[in-house]
């Protein structure tokens, strides 16, 4: 069995009094591992619970071996976990360099650099002095996974990163991740787009009412549209 890099134990997490994730348990070794589930299934808390960004959470989440529940956000990031927020969470009028260069040099160490960002990510290059308010929603994804690089992660946790993207864009996004991950960087993805999940994992992990109600492969669920309507709502056409 893999060295596991993630383990995550009987996670509850909480806003108020809202119940939101319920015992949720998994494992993932080096790795790319998509959480998929329909909106409301407590996909998003997941995120924020694994980065910090969670106000009240109980359990255990270990990386590399090491505790991190009750550990701050900017400690998780520095341990190695990088974070593509749903949404982007950019700074309007900072420009694309001004971004890079709020977290260049603060990642463990120097594979990635604002300037490899820029080979990866030629239209960033070109943007560069844009504010991220003139850039389309592919630059601004763009953006926020250049950022989260720049932290030099292990793992990348990605919260919907297809969403507002028109199709073309999503396909050149998809390639990039993979990519990524070819090059040694565990991936898990949290979708509600059955295409985007199944193409960036063969591992699916399958999110209702805040728990891990199913563990499948992108092969079993594509083949099962009884399953899809089950847990997603819908039945996946081709090309989705």
């Amino acid at each position: 069995m893999p060295e596991q890099l993630l383990e995550v134990d009987a996670l509850n997490g909480y806003y108020g009094p809202s119940h939101v994730l319920q015992d949720v348990s998994f494992s993932m070794a080096d790795e790319p591992v998509a959480v998929i589930g329909r909106n409301g299934m407590g996909k998003s808390t997941l995120c924020a619970a694994l980065t910090g960004l969670l106000g009240s959470a109980t359990g255990s989440v270990r990386f590399e071996g090491r505790e991190l529940m009750g550990t701050p956000a900017y400690k998780i990031a520095s341990a190695g976990i990088g974070f593509v927020p749903q949404g982007r969470r950019l700074f309007p009028s900072l420009t694309v360099e001004e971004h890079l260069r709020l977290v260049a040099g603060r990642g463990n160490g120097r594979r990635w650099t604002p300037a490899r960002i820029y080979e990866l990510f030629p239209r960033l290059a070109d943007r560069k002095r844009n504010g991220a308010a003139q850039l389309s929603g592919g630059e601004q994804q763009m953006l926020a996974i250049a950022r989260a690089l720049l932290l030099n992660p292990k793992l990348l946790i990605m919260d919907e990163p297809s969403e507002g993207l028109a199709p073309a864009v999503v396909e050149d996004l998809l390639e990039t991740i993979r990519g990524l991950h070819e090059e040694g960087t565990a991936l898990l993805v949290v979708e509600q787009k059955l295409g985007v999940a199944t193409a960036l994992a063969e591992r699916q992990l399958v999110m209702v009412a805040g728990r891990i109600a199913a563990e499948t492969t992108a092969a079993e669920l594509e083949a099962d549209p009884e399953a899809q309507q089950r847990y997603l709502g819908v039945v996946a056409t081709e090309g989705e």
